[in-house]
């Protein structure tokens, strides 16, 4: 991660109800996949590889 977090796009997940409860956001971060939760912005906010994280979102699809 060379850019440092605050300067990141954040996106919330499609999952969101959009009215301000709690949900996960999630952050390109080059060969990394930056996750937090939206209610502490300012963290803690951890980073996992891309391929970690197509292999657990795909796992939800699939429960």
């Amino acid at each position: 991660m060379n850019r440092p977090l605050v300067l990141t796009q954040w996106r919330k997940s499609s999952y969101s109800n959009g009215t301000g409860g709690e949900c996960v956001e999630v952050a390109d971060l080059e060969s990394l996949v930056g996750v937090r939760d939206s209610t502490r912005l300012g963290g803690p906010h951890i980073a996992v590889r891309r391929g970690t994280w197509t292999d657990f979102v795909s796992s939800l699809r699939g429960a």
